[in-house]
């Protein structure tokens, strides 16, 4: 059976979205809140095999912006430990499917995970 988990904030609009998304749709989902249980390495690499580190920032987010970090040269070490510690920086939710992996709110992935889904169950 094809789980799938969404990484992101329980007080995420878009985490919410997501969770809903599946919920509807009686897809079988984990959700792990990253306030919790960080990102592990592993399932970073997942997305960064699949998007930039770039793309996984919330560059329009309030944790971005409160840290400053437009206005700072980072290299990719330093963001990733950032991430670690402020998961609100990445564009969340983090959906994973199988091998199916999307970032943020979008629903076209979603509702191909979600079929994958079904079919695998």
């Amino acid at each position: 059976m094809l789980r799938v988990q969404i990484f992101g904030l329980k007080n995420s609009q878009a985490t919410r979205a997501a969770e809903r998304f599946f919920k509807e749709r009686r897809i079988d989902l984990q959700l792990v809140d990253l306030k919790v249980k960080p990102l592990a390495p592993g399932e970073l690499k997942r997305f960064l095999d699949r998007f930039t580190l770039q793309s996984l920032i919330d560059r329009e987010g309030k944790s971005y912006v409160d840290a400053g970090l437009a206005h700072l040269r980072m290299t990719d070490p330093d963001l990733i430990r950032r991430i670690e510690t402020d998961p609100a920086l990445l564009r969340l939710p983090l959906v994973r499917a199988g091998s199916l992996v999307s970032i943020g709110r979008d629903e076209e992935a979603w509702k191909t995970m979600a079929a994958q889904a079904a079919k695998a169950g």
